[in-house]
C-alpha cells in the first residue's frame, strides 16, 4: 500500500512514528474527451486572454483574488517554506472526544495509519487505549498545503485518520430554502411512515451495495469494444407524484411486505377446499 505521507503522532508525552495510506479510491470511470473527427484527444493550453498567447509553467505565479480583479503575488519559495514548516510538525492529539458527537456532515476523508521504524507499542497502546475508552482522537496535521482537524480511531484493528471539516467550512442547515418550519402531519401518516421504515430495516451490509451505474457503463464499454449491439437495461419502475401522502405510504409498504411461497398459497387454498 502507497506511503503518502510519514511524521510522527502524539499524545501527551507519548510519541509514535507512523505513515498514512489513503483507506479509499475513487473507482469513477474516467471518460477522454476527443475531436469527433479524427478521435485524437484533445489538449487543455493556458492561454492568457491579455497577451494572447500559450503560458510556459515557470511563467505561472499564484495569486489571492482579495477583491473583483485586484490580486496579491505569493512566492512560490515563501509557499513552499511554510508548507515545510508545517508538515514537519507532528501530529498532536489536542483533545478526546465520543464519536456520536460528531456529526457525519464533518467527515471529509480517511487514511490508515501504520506504525513507522519503533512504534509498534506505542501504536498498540493508542490502539487500546481508544478501544477500552471508547473515544476518538481529535487532531491537526498538515496535508497537501493545508492544515487539516482529523479524528483518529480504531477500525478493524487499525488505526484511521480522518479529516474532518472546521465549523467555517459547513454551510448552515438554516440558509437551505424552502425547509418547513412546522410539523403538519397526522398521527395516521407518522405511524405509516414509521410501519415503512421498520419493514425496509437490516443489518448494514456494505457488500449488498453496488455502483449499478458503473456496472452499466463498463457492459456498455466492453459490448462496444467487442463489436456487440449495446442492450439498454429495463427501466426501473419510477416513484409516481402521488398528492395522498396516505396513498403512496400504503402502496410502499405493500410493495415491501415480504411475500409468501407458492407453496405456503396452495396448502393455504387446500385447507381452505377441504373445510368448506
Amino acid at each position: 500500500m502507497h506511503t503518502m505521507w510519514k511524521g510522527s503522532i502524539s499524545f501527551g508525552l507519548v510519541n509514535i512514528p507512523i505513515k498514512l495510506h489513503a483507506a479509499t479510491e475513487d473507482r469513477d470511470i474516467k471518460l477522454r474527451t476527443l475531436h469527433n473527427e479524427c478521435h485524437t484527444p484533445l489538449k487543455y493550453e493556458k492561454v492568457c486572454p491579455s497577451c494572447d498567447r500559450e503560458v510556459k509553467n515557470e511563467e505561472i505565479v499564484r495569486a489571492y483574488e482579495y477583491t473583483k480583479g485586484k490580486f496579491v503575488v505569493l512566492d512560490n519559495d515563501d509557499l513552499e517554506k511554510l508548507k515545510k514548516e508545517n508538515e514537519e510538525k507532528a501530529v498532536e492529539i489536542i483533545d478526546f472526544v465520543k464519536i456520536e458527537e460528531i456529526d457525519p456532515i464533518y467527515f471529509n476523508r480517511s487514511y490508515f495509519m501504520s506504525p513507522h521504524e519503533g512504534g509498534g507499542k506505542a501504536y498498540s497502546l493508542l490502539r487500546r487505549a481508544l478501544e477500552d475508552s471508547k473515544k476518538v482522537g481529535l487532531a491537526k496535521i498538515v496535508i497537501r498545503s493545508k492544515e487539516q482537524l482529523a479524528v483518529i480511531r480504531v477500525y478493524e484493528n487499525t488505526l484511521v485518520m480522518e479529516t474532518i471539516h472546521y465549523p467555517d467550512e459547513v454551510r448552515k442547515a438554516n440558509d437551505v430554502p424552502n425547509v418547513p418550519e412546522g410539523e403538519n402531519v397526522t398521527d395516521r401518516e407518522l405511524a405509516t411512515a414509521i410501519l415503512l421504515i421498520d419493514q425496509l430495516t437490516t443489518e448494514f451490509v456494505p457488500e449488498k451495495y453496488t455502483d449499478d451505474y458503473r456496472t452499466a457503463l463498463l457492459e456498455m464499454i466492453e459490448a462496444k469494444r467487442a463489436g456487440r449491439e449495446v442492450v439498454a437495461p429495463a427501466a426501473k419502475e419510477q416513484p409516481s407524484n402521488v398528492t395522498d401522502l396516505m396513498a403512496a405510504l400504503q402502496a410502499s409498504i405493500d410493495r415491501t411486505k415480504p411475500k409468501k411461497p407458492v407453496a405456503a398459497k396452495k396448502k393455504a387454498a387446500a385447507r381452505k377446499k377441504k373445510q368448506a
